[in-house]
């Protein structure tokens, strides 16, 4: 082959090999488009799954809510879901202290925590929150003091345990018939529940 036949071929070389080297590009970066596209695929099939997954969760809790709801709202009316209900703690001791006939209940609430005992009731989700109520009160006899507590739980403002109480007989050298012999100091723990994480560290 001479040299005038080699510059004849010297230009279709040249168109050969870019073509050939765009080929290559153009495979490659069809290799590329496509492992992109596999990728994106499983990742829209991930996301499509958990959207299945949510939904199918959704209907649960949805089951859930319109199954439970109603037992939900009475335990809020009860005053043991949801916020402290103080105000109504307050009406039912005044309510319990005329119907069991004394001489009047003078209270100091502290700050709210957290229950200590909770974890004795796997509560889940749950938070149980615990005030205590320290309560002052004239007694004429110990019977006096079941009727109080019993006058208070019948006013359903909330659910309560007794801690601990303390009787202290007064003097009764100088007192009139129908006084208070007996004075009573007790602590209640009002308990309330609410979804963790609305749960306050503290409140008053």
């Amino acid at each position: 082959m001479n040299n005038d036949e080699l510059k004849a071929l010297r230009t279709p070389l040249a168109v050969l090999v870019t073509v050939v080297a765009l080929a290559g590009a153009a495979v490659y970066y069809t290799d590329l488009l496509a492992k992109k596209a596999r990728t994106d695929l499983t990742r829209q099939k991930g996301v499509f799954q958990a959207a299945q997954t949510r939904m199918r969760q959704s209907g649960d809790e949805k089951e859930t809510i319109v199954k439970y709801v109603d037992a939900y709202r009475d335990l809020e009316k009860s005053g043991f879901a949801g916020e402290e209900q103080r105000i109504n703690w307050l009406d039912a001791l005044r309510n319990a202290n005329a119907r069991a006939e004394l001489f009047g209940v003078s209270y100091q609430i502290g700050v709210q925590h957290p229950y200590p005992n909770a974890a004795e009731f796997d509560p889940g989700s749950i938070a149980l929150q615990e005030s205590i109520m320290e309560l002052d009160m004239r007694l004429m006899h110990e019977g006096d003091l079941l009727r109080f507590f019993d006058e208070l739980r019948a006013q359903k403002a909330g659910l309560f345990h007794v801690k601990e109480c303390t009787l202290i007989r007064t003097d009764r050298s100088e007192t009139m018939r129908n006084q208070p012999f007996l004075n009573a100091q007790c602590d209640l723990v009002w308990i309330t529940a609410r979804p963790s994480a609305a749960a306050p560290g503290s409140k008053r």
